[in-house]
């Protein structure tokens, strides 16, 4: 019973993550359908943090009431940061190259976050290299693979492939969601795009690695994230009066838009803020971040079922290499892992020997 307890928190990381993704997908795809329907993405980030306030506030306010640590100035200025990164930066730039994009290729360029938090982890020290250890060659090739595959997927079409399950369907007129981009966006669309998602996902990255940090100083991470959406809600609130200047901007009903906000508030900001931060904190910021490559490939497959979307040759091939990619980075943080337990196993024992010599 013992043993497929420990077998079961072993798992947890990886299920967690794994869910996380499929959260992330469906996202895309219905903000995909909300953006198309005219809702400003200044507005959405609003709503959508809102919601992820409103709806994790009340237990952080609960559970951690007696284990939150005092607000300190510094701890005050990261939150402002991580609000600025996740909230403003890296959502409006997404939601902006989503809709100039698809689904699928945004997800696609998304890709580059295991290889920039990789990065940025070396480079503020939370992530060692030693190229001579096969542990740090798997992480490195991994990354490299993972985003070769990503930009093969994204450049590459090839033949289509029939699926049992589309052959019957009856896809839509916009069917765009490809592994190119988005057939129905202009060049300079597809360029306007390519941008905001790099910005985003550069932002996301440095999310990644201040959130690590914060939790270190700040070990509440219902708290956190709290503190997180809604100082992300008024920044963002900042935003949109700036960049909207009608006041029909901000009506909401019963719709697509609402379903969008409320989604994406309580499932991909609050519960994945959340989740991501218990992730890191037990399997460091490059763990958390390998896992996004899922998220394309899922929304691939849900696009096919649900919209019937078309599935390229160039994709099969780009998802496999994601997905090797991934398991040899994965590989490598597992390696990591045993090694630090076996470190942490022998430092007691030499620092028992040294005492008892002493006395």
């Amino acid at each position: 019973m013992a043993g497929r307890s420990k077998l079961f928190q072993k798992c947890m990381p990886y299920l967690a993550m794994i869910l996380l993704q499929f959260g992330y997908a469906g996202m895309n795809i219905i903000t995909k359908v909300s953006l198309n329907h005219g809702m400003s993405h200044y507005v959405l980030v609003v709503y959508r943090h809102f919601f992820a306030t409103i709806s994790i506030a009340p237990f952080a306010l609960v559970l951690e009431r007696k284990v939150r640590p005092k607000m300190s100035f510094f701890v005050f200025m990261q939150i402002f940061v991580l609000a600025l990164l996740g909230p403003v930066i890296d959502q409006n730039f997404y939601y902006a190259g989503l809709k100039f994009t698809s689904p699928t290729f945004s997800c696609a360029m998304s890709n580059m976050l295991p290889a920039m938090t990789f990065v940025l982890a070396v480079i503020c020290r939370m992530e060692k290299v030693h190229l001579k250890k096969v542990r740090c060659q798997a992480k490195v090739v991994g990354t490299l693979v993972t985003v070769a595959g990503a930009m093969l997927l994204t450049l590459y079409k090839g033949p289509i492939m029939d699926m049992a399950w589309t052959k019957h369907a009856h896809p839509p007129h916009a069917n765009a969601p490809t592994a190119a981009a988005g057939d129905d966006s202009t060049d300079e669309d597809w360029l306007k795009g390519c941008i905001c998602l790099i910005i985003a996902t550069l932002a996301w990255a440095s999310l990644f690695i201040l959130q690590a940090a914060t939790l270190k100083k700040y070990d509440a991470p219902l708290s956190l994230t709290s503190l997180i959406c809604f100082v992300g809600t008024l920044q963002a609130i900042a935003v949109t009066l700036i960049m909207e200047h009608k006041p029909s901007v901000w009506r909401i009903g019963f719709d697509m838009n609402l379903l969008a906000a409320a989604y994406a508030g309580i499932v991909t900001s609050s519960i994945a803020y959340y989740v991501q931060g218990l992730v890191m904190q037990d399997k460091g910021p490059v763990f958390a971040s390998a896992f996004s490559p899922l998220m394309m490939i899922i929304v691939a497959i849900m696009g096919s079922f649900i919209l019937a979307e078309k599935i390229y040759l160039g994709g099969v091939i780009g998802a496999v290499l994601i997905v090797v990619g991934l398991y040899s980075v994965l590989w490598g943080k597992n390696r990591e892992s045993k090694e630090m337990e076996m470190e942490s196993m022998d430092i007691p024992v030499a620092v028992g020997r040294g005492d008892h010599g002493t006395g």
